[in-house]
């Protein structure tokens, strides 16, 4: 543990950063997840509604700082890709 005061106050604030990007890194895995459940299914409504939800998730994650923009975007472009070969079946 530190000894000086700065750096303790440093620690607390890490920490609860840490939990605010965990939680929103968390809500981005899911979304990706129930998005390639939907592309397994096929039903194209779905994947559609799936697409939408990961596609703000991954915003609000590169707005908030956990994710960068570069990251998110190649993350975006494979699942439409992905939903439009799904949709082409």
């Amino acid at each position: 543990m530190a000894n000086i005061k700065s750096q303790i106050k440093r620690i607390k604030t890490n920490e609860k950063a840490r939990l605010r990007n965990k939680s929103v890194g968390s809500s981005i895995k899911t979304a990706v997840r129930k998005f390639r459940d939907a592309v397994t299914t096929g039903d194209s409504a779905v994947i559609t509604t799936e697409l939408r939800t990961a596609s703000k998730a991954l915003d609000v994650a590169v707005q908030k700082g956990v994710l960068h923009k570069n990251s998110a975007a190649n993350k975006k472009s494979s699942m439409a890709k992905a939903a439009a070969k799904a949709s082409a079946r």
